[in-house]
């Protein structure tokens, strides 16, 4: 606990013939003191709690010292702290957001620790750190011998939390952080998730009293720009999207089986991980008209070394929304065709799910993005190929989302439909809405024409 209620009294005189000087001082009640051998000692150490207390900083009330003095004598490092961190996170953490974290912490190392003789090599010190150092799943899992003698190195040399209270230390982490592993510029987004993390991190050690403020408000860094607006030239229009979605079923029984799972990407908007754990009981598929679909989780692919059970996919909730809630999508009659045909066709899993890999369990993005890729061969003149039209799958999302949006949907309903907020539409899809104006403006001038040519109006006298 930390006081300000802090009185110093003089230096007195004991009987001791190995400290004989003694001074004495009050925190928040409780009295402290220190012995010394000679006068001289106890006076100069009595002027730095003087100066202490005269400059208003506070003292904490257990061991008496002033709280930048005690900061000193804690040494806890870097690297034992960012430990910890992932400890306090890891259990409460999705596992994307676990491996975004150690990717995070360790980038953050690899740039506080010294270069020079005897450092790891990079690559070993990166996997070392990454897969066991800030891994919580593996602490009871011993290291290969080359991955323990780098983190032993690590744990040695990494600077003290202390140490890190300068703003140009800062700065050259913030600076790994903004790059890939060959060198070059990192997305945006991919920078923001990083010093967020790097910064939360920085949070905890002034919780703990390891830091007096964090560091990274002191210095002027500009993460740099993310390209927030849809590039119009990846949508494809319905009758290209039916093209690649034939050249999808063209490619065997694997083709047949995937096309479906396009379909519900592009008539309905879902992400990659909602498609995949899609079963029947979440389908209303009449055999005329609109159908729905009741979405309630998701299944995004991961590392096995990330997961509770070890299993390289984790089920969850909505992406952005909290548990349990369902997001109820109303789906065209292509897409309720296609689903009846799949389900014909194919039937489902143990699980009641519609879509599954070649050797059972969850689709990977490996698996359905090499059908992908031969099916824009298939599907688009070479041109359109080497273009950005419809170059991944997630391309079919933002074209489902685009042509409601210009069918005239609300923005309100599109963002239901589509899980999103409003305010991602308004600025990720503004070309789109852009391109709506000129129709709008036609409506409103058409209301207008309306309410001129209504009952009663006689018109100007």
């Amino acid at each position: 606990m930390h006081t300000y209620d802090v009185r110093i009294w003089g230096i007195r005189r004991r009987t001791s013939k190995s400290a004989p000087f003694q001074l004495r001082w009050l925190v928040g009640g409780k009295e402290q003191q220190e012995p010394f051998v000679t006068k001289t000692l106890a006076d100069a150490r009595r002027s730095q709690l003087m100066t202490a207390a005269r400059s208003g900083e506070a003292f904490d009330s257990e061991t008496g010292l002033p709280v930048s003095e005690l900061r000193k004598l804690n040494r806890t490092t870097w690297y034992a702290h960012a430990r910890n961190y992932v400890d306090l996170k890891w259990a409460k953490a999705a596992a994307k957001h676990r491996a975004s974290i150690a990717e995070s912490l360790t980038l953050a190392t690899l740039a506080l620790c010294p270069d020079g003789k005897g450092r790891p090599e990079t690559e070993l010190l990166r996997r070392s750190l990454y897969q066991w150092a800030f891994n919580a799943g593996r602490r009871d899992t011993e290291p290969p011998s080359d991955e323990a003698a780098a983190l032993a190195w690590a744990d040695k040399h990494a600077p003290a939390i202390a140490d890190l209270d300068s703003a140009q230390r800062m700065r050259v982490v913030l600076d790994a952080l903004a790059k890939k592993k060959d060198g070059t510029a990192a997305a945006s987004n991919t920078v923001k998730r990083r010093r967020a993390v790097f910064s939360n991190c920085l949070r905890i050690a002034v919780e703990r009293e390891l830091l007096p403020s964090n560091p990274l408000q002191r210095v002027h860094w500009e993460t740099p720009k993310a390209v927030e607006e849809l590039d119009e030239r990846s949508v494809a229009t319905p009758a290209q999207a039916a093209a690649l979605l034939a050249a999808v079923r063209s490619q065997g029984k694997r083709g047949e089986h995937l096309e479906a799972f396009f379909g519900c990407m592009y008539y309905g908007a879902l992400r990659p991980e909602e498609v995949s754990i899609l079963a029947r009981s979440q389908c209303t598929l009449p055999e005329t008209g609109w159908g729905r679909l009741d979405l309630s989780g998701a299944r995004p692919q991961v590392g096995s070394g990330w997961t509770d059970d070890g299993k390289p996919y984790e089920e969850r909730g909505l992406k952005h929304r909290a548990q349990r809630t369902v997001r109820r999508v109303p789906i065209p009659p292509a897409l309720v065709a296609l689903l009846r045909q799949h389900i014909e066709q194919f039937g489902t899993d143990d699980d009641g799910r519609l879509f599954w890999a070649v050797r059972n369990g969850p689709i990977r993005s490996q698996e359905y993005g090499s059908i992908w890729k031969e099916a824009r061969k298939r599907a688009l003149i070479p041109e359109q190929v080497g273009s950005p039209l419809a170059s991944i799958p997630y391309d079919l999302r933002h074209a489902c989302v685009s042509f409601w949006l210009r069918s005239g949907v609300s923005l309100a309903e599109t963002a239901r439909r589509a899980g999103q907020s409003i305010a991602v539409l308004q600025r990720y899809y503004a070309k789109v809405l852009d391109g709506e104006e000129a129709r709008m403006n036609d409506l409103i001038d058409r209301g207008f024409a309306e309410h001129a040519e209504g009952p009663g109006n006689t018109g100007p006298a």
